[in-house]
């Protein structure tokens, strides 16, 4: 996995989490509850129409998808990185058209996708997430 990429990924998303201590297991849950979180903020833009709160907050998510993409180490994943890609880019293109045609449907797609995502991703065993972090 390259983390320096999601890393920074996740800084530029504003947060006051310490993301420099997080192991790549952590981060990756930060982002995909980050990318739920603006996703619903945008759901509720949508709602009262406040077309550039929905609009910042889609771009948001889309750009915290990209960091999900560039954390992917296509040589390691094999084909659950590539499907993983092709599933990000999916959801990107969801959330465009979510955001040309105010549609909640594509967004309550994406994030039924991602909460499937993240509890995938919580169910790793802990020894597993051990055997992965980076030696200090």
């Amino acid at each position: 996995m390259h983390t320096s990429a999601a890393v920074n990924q996740y800084k530029k998303m504003g947060t006051n989490v310490a993301v420099d201590t997080a192991d790549p297991h952590q981060l990756i849950q930060m982002l995909l509850n980050g990318a739920i979180e603006r996703i619903n903020a945008a759901k509720y833009h949508i709602q009262s129409n406040d077309v550039k709160q929905k609009g910042e907050q889609i771009s948001k998510a889309i750009s915290i998808l990209d960091g999900l993409k560039v954390s992917l180490d296509m040589e390691k994943g094999g084909e659950i990185a590539a499907n993983l890609e092709a599933l990000y880019d999916y959801m990107q293109r969801q959330l465009l058209m979510a955001n040309l045609e105010n549609k909640t449907a594509n967004l309550d797609e994406v994030l039924s996708l991602l909460n499937e995502i993240r509890s995938g991703w919580a169910q790793i065993p802990q020894d597993v997430r051990q055997s992965h972090k980076p030696q200090a």
